[in-house]
This record gives structure tokens, C-alpha cells and sequence, in this order.
């Protein structure tokens, strides 16, 4: 059970540390990973149900963004940074579809990051878009373990479907290996074609480490086994001529 509020945002077009700018049409995921850093965001909410059980829609997001793009300087946009802007309530409110028609407009720049292939849905904006890319997190090539970790969120195969949809449209692309968790081999071959670039970064959250535990993965969970298995897929995206970026 999902409990969803509709609320009137007071801001949408944020500073980002990671872009300039950052567009989260929604706060909370449905997706509810069990590693995800944004949990943190349950502070500001009021909500007291676990991550994953709530999420805020808000939706004056387009109508603040059309106010907020004229006076700020134009800089790339991430979207999103706390929440997955195609999770499954975006097909009902289309929040993340109409900020994108309006970035586009406006000829800024922006990197879409979802693990949901609902982002085909709006491939006619991406694909007319100036300068638009969209990525998929993509963390293992083994289904079992994506159940383990992320048991809401879309299957890998699904994912890179969307990748190589999205790619043969003429759209820049990239997947984000990011957490790595265990079962990347064979992910780079299965990567090859549908992306530009790769990056790849380390789990460093806390909240899965009960996940590794129940499943005996501890020995996934090490500073040696992440630099050992980031050269390997670095090394595995130089054979398949895949620029790679290793970010941690």
C-alpha cells in the first residue's frame, strides 16, 4: 500500500551538486530500493511510513518550472536526484513528462536517470530535445539479485531493452552501474551498442548490509572486491570501445 499526497511544491528548479540543477517531480519512490541513499529525505516529509510507502506529488511542479526557468541562468538539469521520475505514478500524473516538454522549450540541457522503460512513453520529447540524454541504472546482470536488492523496480532485461530503444532513436545514452552489487559479469557485453557511456560506483549505504547478510554476500561487500571488480568492467568497456568512468 502506497499512501500518495498531492501537494503545491514551493520550489522545482534546485541547485544540485551533482548537475546544476535538479527537477524531483515527486519526493519518496515507489521503487523502494533497499540501498537508496534518498531515504534521508523522510525528515523533511513528515512521513513516518517506511521508504518506499509514500510518495509526494507535486503537482504545480510544470507551473513552477515554467516561472523558475525564466530567471535562472541556463545549466544542465538532473532529473531526478531523489526519487525515479518514470516510478509507476508518473503514468497517472505525467509530472516528469511535462517538465521535460518544458526544458525542451527552453533549449536546456538535461540527463534523465530512471530504471523504468515508462521513459519510452516520452521518447517523442527526448528524441526532439537539443540536447537531452537519458540513463539507466543497471547495477547486475543477474535478475535474482536485482529481486533481492530491488524487488519493486523493473527487471534488468526490461532496462536494457529500453537503453537499446531509446539508443537506436539517436538518443545519447548511458547506464549507471551504480551500486555495484554482485552478478556484473557478463553485463558489459549485454550493455555493448546501447550506450554511450558507463559509470560505475561502489555501494557505500548502509542500508542494505542486512540484505548481504541473510544472503551471504559479505565477501561482495569489501573495499578489495569493489576496485577488483571496477577495473574488471573498466577493462571489459575498453575491449567493447565503451567510454567508462569510474567515480569512486
Amino acid at each position: 500500500m502506497i499512501i500518495v499526497r498531492e501537494v503545491q511544491a514551493k520550489t522545482i528548479l534546485s541547485v544540485s551538486k551533482i548537475h546544476d540543477y535538479v527537477v524531483n517531480p515527486y519526493t519518496g519512490c515507489q521503487h523502494a530500493c533497499s540501498y537508496c541513499y534518498a531515504n534521508f529525505m523522510k525528515r523533511f516529509t513528515g512521513h513516518k511510513e517506511p521508504w518506499g510507502e509514500f510518495v509526494d506529488a507535486k503537482i504545480n511542479a510544470p507551473e513552477l518550472l515554467s516561472k523558475e526557468i525564466m530567471k535562472k541562468k541556463v545549466g544542465n538539469v538532473w532529473v531526478s536526484g531523489v526519487c525515479d521520475p518514470y516510478q509507476p505514478l508518473e503514468a497517472k500524473y505525467q509530472l516528469t513528462r511535462r517538465c521535460l516538454a518544458i526544458l525542451a522549450q527552453h533549449d536546456w540541457p538535461v540527463v534523465v536517470q530512471t530504471r523504468s522503460p515508462q521513459v519510452l512513453r516520452d521518447i517523442d520529447i527526448l528524441k526532439n530535445a537539443k540536447n537531452f540524454e537519458v540513463g539507466f541504472s543497471v547495477t547486475t546482470a543477474d535478475d535474482s539479485i536485482r529481486k533481492l536488492f530491488e524487488p519493486h523496480a523493473p527487471p534488468i532485461k526490461d532496462r536494457i531493452a529500453a537503453l537499446d530503444t531509446l539508443h537506436k532513436a539517436g538518443i545519447r545514452t548511458y547506464a549507471m552501474i551504480a551500486p555495484m552489487l554482485p552478478g556484473t559479469e557478463g553485463l558489459i557485453q549485454l550493455l555493448r551498442g546501447k550506450v554511450d557511456y558507463i559509470l560505475v560506483d561502489r555501494m557505500n549505504y548502509n542500508n542494505a548490509l542486512s540484505i548481504y547478510r541473510q544472503n551471504h554476500l559479505e565477501d561482495k561487500l569489501t573495499e578489495e572486491y569493489f576496485r577488483r571488480t571496477a577495473k574488471e568492467l573498466a577493462d571489459e568497456c575498453a575491449n567493447a570501445g565503451i567510454e567508462c568512468n569510474i567515480v569512486f
